[in-house]
């Protein structure tokens, strides 16, 4: 019996073993079992008597390198093989073939630590010929599992050309991404040993890689204090050229196999707030929980500005009570504001700020310095403390009222600065507030009604300053559902329809305001214009 378990060599195996893992067959599912407790598993007739819970949820997949205790009997009890009475586990990889069936169906079930009794028909185990002399032909056979522990082994990148073993376990649950900046430890060797670089602590975005192509493709799979061993293939090392000798790093041949021991230490986290790599926040410090600021809070920082060359330009709330200001309210830079509405209570954060969300082509005098022209600015910035407006389902029907006119007027006056994207901010705001409407009295419901009409018309005139005519149209659709005889709606939205090319729905509506208003004089040049095209 024991040589039906021994597990090939490397040498032999190995490649062979990765390439079959992308067409290794569907899990069988797993059974939830209480102790004592047998069930069916899959459709070939093998069972499982769950004896000891395991930890935790996770279980092995194909390609893991597994260690078990076991003992193994004939129905009528002959014990035939034991890993217990040789006094060392065994080991093997998972769901490649190495041992029978049955073993590769049901381990892939268990849980760390967990005690398991699976019964193995013969098609699973060593069918018509049994295994003499121990064996005989078509025995079903029991066998007494534990899974002492798993190493995962992981195709990364589905190719067969990177191969992740977990040597230590992470924590939590996230992975670098690649604006990301990762401090690692690492160790590469080829096949045969042979040192050829090593660093005991070195930090590089995620994106921009370091040493080869396979370093950051692991780390983007890795959590905080994960340790892994990688077999990286040639294409995702040095390739077919292989590399010289370089400083204090060996040669790699041509076409070489390297492994690589690699831990990620730590990582800071990265955000493209401006989605245009123009405003970009670095954690230092992770901030308390989940909640952020919104547009209208309150909040409460340190911070100092920087520009390039390390020279302060303003310091605020470090010498005093912490820095005030309120999101969305244009008291501080454009890159600033939208940078801290990102920001949690507690975080440190490192924030640079190119000029268009800055202080643009002109030059500006700050507190402590003058800011250049053009200049991209830097802020370290510690979010104290902040207080968020009240948010409509902690308000009565009354108060939702007055916050959604309290947001129409905002909006009416950033309109008439000249302030479209923050003036439609305010009026989508306003609407939000009184979106749903099952809780108020049938008046308040009339006081809704006029208010979401006022907002969406007055939105949809900001969305035509901002060339956005297809939300327009969708807007003034909103108005008219609510009262289909407004003209202003119709009006905007042919002014919509004119500038997205759909001249016969345009026509339509002015057609119609002038049915509703045949007074009305824009709406008489504009059925004018249709005439004359």
């Amino acid at each position: 019996m024991e040589d039906d378990f021994e597990v090939p060599t490397a040498s032999d195996m190995e490649e062979d073993e990765m390439n079959n893992l992308e067409n290794e067959p569907v899990d069988p599912i797993d059974p939830i079992l209480k102790v004592g407790e047998e069930k069916e598993i899959g459709k070939n007739g093998l069972k499982k008597k769950l004896v000891k819970e395991g930890e935790g949820w996770e279980t092995p997949d194909n390609g893991d390198e597994v260690e078990v205790h076991y003992t193994g009997t004939l129905l009528d009890g002959t014990k035939f093989d034991s890993s217990r009475d040789k006094g060392s586990t065994f080991k093997f990889k998972l769901g490649l073939g190495q041992v029978i069936k049955g073993w590769d169906e049901g381990i892939k079930t268990m849980k760390k630590g967990e005690n398991a009794i699976f019964t193995i028909p013969s098609e699973l185990a060593y069918g018509e010929s049994g295994s003499p002399p121990t064996i005989p032909p078509n025995a079903t056979l029991q066998f007494d599992v534990e899974l002492v522990s798993w190493n995962s082994v992981k195709d990364i990148c589905k190719d067969g050309g990177i191969f992740k073993k977990i040597l230590v376990e992470g924590e939590k649950w996230e992975n670098p991404k690649d604006l990301d900046e990762v401090f690692v430890k690492y160790e590469a060797c080829l096949e045969d040993g042979t040192l050829i670089s090593k660093s005991d602590g070195v930090e590089f975005t995620v994106g921009d890689g370091y040493f080869c192509p396979a370093l950051a493709k692991a780390v983007k799979t890795m959590k905080k204090g994960e340790k892994v061993l990688l077999t990286v293939k040639p294409q995702y090392a040095f390739g077919e050229d292989g590399r010289p000798a370089v400083a204090n790093e060996g040669a790699v041949p041509p076409n070489a196999t390297l492994h690589i021991t690699l831990e990620v230490v730590s990582w800071k986290n990265v955000s493209d707030v401006t989605k245009d790599r123009k405003v970009m926040k670095k954690i230092l410090k992770e901030g308390e929980g989940y909640d952020q600021p919104n547009d209208g809070t309150v909040v409460h920082v340190k911070l100092i500005g920087k520009l390039q060359d390390g020279k302060i330009f303003v310091k605020k709330g470090h010498d005093e009570e912490p820095f005030e200001f309120k999101i969305d309210e244009e008291q501080v830079i454009d890159g600033l504001d939208r940078a801290v509405k990102m920001m949690k209570k507690g975080e440190h954060a490192l924030i640079t700020i190119q000029p268009e969300y800055a202080f643009g082509s002109s030059e500006s005098q700050q507190e402590l310095a003058v800011v250049p022209a053009n200049a991209t600015v830097y802020y370290e910035v510690e979010m104290v403390s902040f207080v968020k407006e009240k948010e409509s389902w902690d308000m009565n029907t009354q108060e939702k009222i007055e916050a959604a006119g309290k947001k129409k007027e905002e909006g009416n006056a950033l309109y008439k600065a000249g302030k479209y994207e923050r003036a439609s901010k305010r009026y989508e705001k306003a609407v939000k507030f009184i979106e749903y409407d099952s809780s108020f009295s049938d008046e308040e419901k009339q006081q809704t009604k006029l208010l979401k009409i006022t907002c969406n018309l007055n939105n949809a005139a900001c969305k035509l300053k901002l060339k956005d005519y297809k939300e327009a149209e969708k807007l003034c659709t909103k108005v008219l559902e609510l009262d289909n005889k407004n003209v202003k709606a119709l009006y905007r939205r042919a002014q919509a329809y004119i500038q997205i090319v759909d001249l016969d729905l345009a026509e339509v509506d002015i057609k119609k305001a002038l049915e509703i208003d045949p007074d009305n004089r824009f709406a008489d040049c504009w059925l004018f214009w249709f005439a004359s095209v």
